[in-house]
C-alpha cells in the first residue's frame, strides 16, 4: 500500500508531465493531416492575384475539375493563354516604356523572374518562340491537398452539386501561396454530407454510407 506522500509526489509527477506534454497534444494530428501546410512552390504563383484581384474564376484554370475526379494542375499552355502577352508586372513594362522613349529606342520585352520559369520550362526563347536546342520540361509543382488513396474523391460530382471551391480549400482568392486549411479528416467530410449545401435555395445532402467514398 502506498503511503500518502508517495500518492502526492506521484500526482505532482504526473501533473507536470501533462502539463509539459499539452502544447505537443494541442498540435496533435491524425497520419496524413496536413493542415496547415503550405509549400514553397517552383513558380510563385499567386491566387490572391489571379482569383483575388483579377477574378479569374478557379475553373477556368482547374477545368477538369468539372469532367474528372481530380481538378489537376492546369497545363502550360492555359497559362500561356495570358502569359503569352502580359510578360511581368504593369509597372515594369511602364518602367522600360519610359526609359525606351527617354533613350529614343524601341522598348524591350520584358520577362519577370517568376514567368522567365515558365518560358523556360517551354523551351521558349527571347522572342517567346520555341527553341529547336531546347526540350520542354514540365514544372514540378507540390500537391497540396491529398487525401489517403483508400478514400474515393469525385471533384465532379462535387462541382455539379454547386459546392463551392472555398468550401474545401478555404479562401483561396486570398493566398499568396496555397495552403490546406481544412483537416480533410473523414469526420470533416461525412458533417458536410450531413448538413449537406444550399444550391439554389434547396439543400442537396450526401450519401454517409461507407461505400460512397470507401468502395
Amino acid at each position: 500500500m502506498k503511503s500518502p506522500v508517495v500518492t502526492v509526489v506521484l500526482s505532482v509527477a504526473v501533473f507536470f508531465s501533462l502539463a509539459s506534454l499539452a502544447p505537443r497534444l494541442g498540435r496533435f494530428r491524425l497520419p496524413g493531416d496536413q493542415q496547415g501546410y503550405a509549400p514553397v512552390q517552383p513558380i510563385a504563383y499567386s491566387h490572391r492575384l489571379h482569383a483575388g484581384e483579377l477574378e479569374i474564376p478557379c475553373l477556368y484554370c482547374h477545368s477538369a475539375a468539372q469532367t474528372s475526379r481530380h481538378a489537376g494542375i492546369p497545363p502550360a499552355n492555359v497559362c500561356m493563354n495570358c502569359h503569352r502577352f502580359v510578360t511581368a508586372t504593369q509597372g515594369a513594362v511602364q518602367a522600360e516604356d519610359e526609359r525606351a522613349k527617354a533613350e529614343n529606342r524601341p522598348p524591350r520585352l520584358i520577362r519577370s523572374v517568376e514567368l522567365e520559369k515558365l518560358y523556360n520550362s517551354l523551351a521558349l526563347d527571347s522572342s517567346m518562340k520555341p527553341d529547336p536546342t531546347r526540350k520542354p520540361q514540365p514544372i514540378e509543382w507540390i500537391r497540396v491537398h491529398k487525401l489517403p488513396d483508400y478514400v474515393y474523391f469525385d471533384h465532379r460530382a462535387h462541382v455539379s452539386a454547386g459546392v463551392q471551391c472555398q468550401d474545401c480549400h478555404g479562401p483561396i482568392e486570398t493566398m499568396e501561396r496555397v495552403r490546406q486549411v481544412k483537416d480533410l479528416s473523414m469526420g470533416w467530410c461525412v458533417n458536410c454530407h450531413r448538413g449537406g449545401v444550399d444550391v439554389g435555395g434547396r439543400k442537396v445532402t450526401a450519401s454517409v454510407d461507407c461505400q460512397t467514398c470507401h468502395f
